[in-house]
């Protein structure tokens, strides 16, 4: 009896093994799409890389609330602190999948970690950036009752007992700690700085006596109340509710602190879910209570496409080396 004849396709493939080749095709390219139509479809851990109970819980959170209205899903907050504000976000970079539901908020100490110590990810290439959100705004405080009245009678004390003045800043290679270096050297000081895990641990030490002076942001909340008094800021100007405080700069000394934030995700994110993230976290800038809760923190609106914070990354990357170099930083 003859053998039944298949009919073949091209290279020998019957048309069995052609109908499912071109299902998997199919398959292959209509995940992606269905996927970015339908996200999210469960909660996005959104990873805060400080301690609890500072600045960023009240913040963030009321931008997390905002935005989960817009895409339909919570946004659960994750607190990952360690290296000065590095650790938490790092960890996205090493992620083998982006799928949208894991963010972390972005900090310049991120760009300029690998200046500072050998790692295995790269700031510009390993993260999908989303938005930039905001700047912060770094002061020079003392607790209220403390004799210095101003930032020269500060650095003149510290001129007269060399070493013996405490100054914090989170984390010891922070913009905040280095830009406090370079004023203490331009003031011809010597200062005894001292690396706190988060600004809440930091204020505390202040308001308790076992530290002399904060030198971080949100320091706002404190000084309003009476508990800290602020001596100066690290901006191009005066503050708009510190309009009696005035500047490093205009003080003599040209240090102008720029600290943005913003979120990225793990690198490889789908374009379409990175354009809802963006649209739903810009929006969510908008709320009345995140607009209050910066303005009581002293923030400076920042928002940027995930394009221009891309760009402003790259910059920065070579920025923060030129800024460490200067102070004779030798990496470990």
């Amino acid at each position: 009896m003859q053998k039944p004849i298949h009919h073949q396709g091209p290279r020998g493939l019957d048309r069995r093994t052609l109908l499912a080749a071109g299902l998997g095709a199919f398959g292959l390219n209509a995940v992606p799409a269905f996927g970015a139509s339908t996200f999210p479809d469960r909660h996005i851990t959104l990873v805060l890389p400080f301690p609890g109970g500072g600045m960023f819980d009240a913040v963030l959170r009321a931008m997390g609330n905002a935005a989960a209205q817009d895409l339909g899903q919570p946004i659960v907050l994750n607190h990952k602190p360690g290296a000065g504000g590095v650790s938490g976000t790092a960890g996205l970079a090493m992620m083998n999948e982006a799928d949208g539901y894991t963010l972390s908020v972005m900090h310049n100490s991120v760009i300029r970690h690998p200046h500072i110590t050998k790692v295995s990810w790269d700031p510009v290439k390993d993260f999908t950036y989303i938005t930039g959100l905001a700047s912060l705004t770094t002061g020079i405080a003392v607790a209220a009752d403390a004799p210095w009245k101003s930032l020269e009678e500060l650095l003149a004390d510290a001129k007269a007992r060399p070493g013996q003045i405490t100054w914090g800043n989170v984390g010891a290679t922070s913009a905040n700690r280095i830009y406090a270096q370079r004023l203490a050297k331009a003031a011809g000081v010597e200062i005894n700085f001292i690396p706190y895990k988060g600004g809440a641990e930091q204020v505390a030490a202040v308001l308790g006596g076992h530290l002399h002076v904060y030198g971080d942001p949100a320091f706002g909340a404190m000084a309003m109340s009476g508990k800290l008094r602020l001596l100066a800021t690290f901006t191009e100007q005066r503050l708009p509710r510190w309009q009696q405080v005035p500047t490093v700069k205009e003080l003599g000394h040209d240090l102008v602190i720029q600290s943005p934030v913003g979120i990225v995700a793990p690198k490889g994110l789908d374009p379409a879910i990175a354009l809802r993230l963006q649209k739903a976290l810009q929006k969510a800038t908008q709320n009345a209570d995140y607009q209050r809760l910066s303005a009581e923190y002293d923030l400076v609106p920042w928002l940027l496409d995930g394009a221009a914070y891309q760009q402003y990354a790259s910059a920065q990357f070579v920025r923060e080396k030129q800024m460490l170099d200067e102070i004779g930083f030798k990496p470990s």
